[in-house]
């Protein structure tokens, strides 16, 4: 509920602030005294877009801020989808600076116009006999029959497994768009991966490779280094063992005149034993070369296939071949087993279409079991307020297609006269009948669920007392349980609130500005009597001022 409003600069307001209670709550004021200006501050605590021209001083800022008790309006998640902090007395602040910029808070968190609007829908609720839109809307429209139907648990159920619905048919979608895909690239994908495979890659071998083919291409001038290496070490003559042979027997001798000549004996002795191991390492060379021509064919072959992938696929490496591989691999895995994948999405989507089907059908029974008490009791109110032959012919039909709220198409038709013709209520039903339907369905749903704070902006216009009576009963039975204003010229409605405000307009100083005040019980009997009578109020208004609030 609205529990306080301030409104600063803006329109012919200077400044007020004032604390509304809960129940009906009236506002009154002669013709031009501010009453709109009332409600165009309101509306922007609503999100509607600032205008300059509203700025009583325009070299000052306009601050408009409402306090709402939001304790049973349930807006926790809301708060967190928009991202802000819950508080149970939230704070709503606008402000229009003198540069035309305009800035809003929900408990000083700066916010834009989406997530205002998105909060204060709930919080606050205008309706005037020209804003009808919300009830020729087939949303609304389903929300009083299911108000009624009690199907609030069974739209939330619903509305989760469709959103999944849809998640899981979307990526069956994906699937089947794959899959299409895919298999105009399966050939060439398994092609190429079968020629990879067949290549045998293994990572670094294709140093080891170019150098075994070095070796096989000259195994002939390898022969014949290792023989003359032969045989300039192991010829009887001139060979380098033999000579070192002899040079390790005279450094042997000279070792054994004199121990400075020790270490050039065991330096010699060394040299042989390495040219002995050097030796015997080419004996094993000449001993293991083979010219193999099929292995030299066989490494040729390799490294030339090895050089085609490089070039087919762009690259420089056997790593990046095999990277290659792995992918094409997993894409023609997936080829080969998305028709599984597909299978199993479509018995998942089966699963909750089930659900699905079973939860709207059980919504369309509730409401068609609703529908009938919903006429009643809108006939009722209706006749009430003076359309005693308004009948409604409502109808829900079951369709195949899943729609946003259940699989019913709803139709909503009217008749204002007794032998009318049924038809849409924005063609049935004039202004004035249409702010009266709103006013009773307004009080139906006031029954069932928990409303935001109504205000009704003159919706009594061109009714007759009796009539304006009847409205009146009803928006205070409305107020029982939650909170109503209403903006009215008509005494017998304005008798009815628990407390009464009245906009009025005075010159201070040859400024004009537009104030908002609380009236005690006798200035009630003066405003309701003028509300009679005129300005000149009479015994018999007093008396009927009287008589009305009693």
């Amino acid at each position: 509920m609205l529990t306080s409003l301030s409104i600063k600069n803006y329109a012919l307001i200077d400044h007020f602030q004032v604390q509304f209670n809960q129940g009906l709550t009236i506002i009154t004021g002669e013709t031009g005294a501010g009453k709109s200006i009332l409600l165009g501050g309101l509306s922007l605590i609503l999100g509607k877009r600032a205008d300059l021209n509203s700025l009583k001083n325009p070299e000052k800022k306009c601050v408009i801020e409402a306090v709402f008790d939001v304790t049973n309006y349930d807006l926790k998640q809301l708060f967190k989808t928009e991202d802000l902090d819950y508080e149970p007395q939230t704070i709503i602040r606008r402000e229009i600076l003198p540069s035309g910029k305009s800035r809003a808070f929900v408990n000083d968190s700066p916010v834009n116009l989406n997530s205002l609007q998105a909060l204060s829908s709930h919080l606050i609720d205008i309706h005037s006999q020209h804003e009808t839109l919300q009830l020729v809307n087939d949303d609304f429209q389903f929300q009083v029959i299911d108000a009624l139907a009690k199907n609030a648990s069974f739209l939330t159920s619903y509305k989760q497994e469709l959103t999944q619905y849809k998640s899981v048919q979307k990526a069956l979608t994906d699937l089947q768009q794959f899959k299409a895909e895919a298999i105009k690239e399966y050939d060439y994908n398994t092609f190429l991966l079968n020629e990879l495979e067949e290549a045998n890659l293994v990572e670094g071998e294709l140093q080891e490779l170019e150098e075994e083919y070095e070796a096989l291409q000259n195994v002939e001038e390898i022969e014949e280094k290792l023989a003359l290496a032969n045989q300039l070490l192991n010829d009887e003559q001139v060979g380098a063992l033999a000579i070192l042979a002899e040079l390790k027997q005279a450094t042997q001798k000279l070792s054994t005149l004199s121990v400075k000549y020790e270490t050039l004996f065991q330096r010699v002795s060394s040299s042989l034993i390495e040219l002995d191991d050097v030796f015997a390492d080419i004996e094993t060379y000449q001993e293991t070369l083979d010219s193999d021509p099929s292995r030299l064919q066989y490494v040729n072959d390799k490294l030339a296939v090895i050089n085609a992938l490089f070039k087919k696929h762009f690259v420089e490496s056997i790593s990046e071949l095999l990277v290659i591989k792995n992918n094409l691999s997993e894409k023609v895995s997936e080829t080969e087993n998305i028709e599984g994948s597909i299978v199993d999405k479509e018995k998942e989507l089966q699963v909750i279409e089930d659900k699905l089907n079973k939860l709207s059908k059980t919504i369309h029974d509730n409401r068609n079991k609703a529908i009938p008490e919903l006429k009643k009791q809108l006939e009722s109110i209706l006749s009430l307020l003076g359309m005693p032959n308004a009948q409604f012919d409502i109808r829900v039909t079951y369709e195949e297609a899943f729609l946003g709220n259940g699989k019913d198409v709803l139709s909503f038709l009217f008749s204002a006269n007794k032998g009318g013709h049924f038809n849409e209520l924005k063609k049935a039903a004039s202004g004035g009948e249409l702010s009266r339907i709103m006013l009773a369905i307004k009080s139906i749903l006031s029954k069932y669920m928990q409303l935001p704070t109504i205000m009704f902006d003159e919706i009594d216009s061109g009714v007759s007392g009796e009539v304006s009576n009847k409205m009146g009963q009803i928006m205070l039975q409305m107020s029982q349980t939650m909170q109503v204003f209403a903006i009215t010229h008509l005494p017998q409605i304005a008798a009815k609130g628990h407390t009464h405000f009245k906009v009025y307009k005075e010159d201070v100083n040859n400024i004009t500005t537009t104030n908002l005040t609380q009236l005690n019980h006798d200035e009630r009997i003066i405003e309701i009597a003028q509300m009679l009578g005129g300005i000149e109020i009479s015994n018999s208004a007093i008396a009927h001022a009287k008589q009305l609030l009693n």
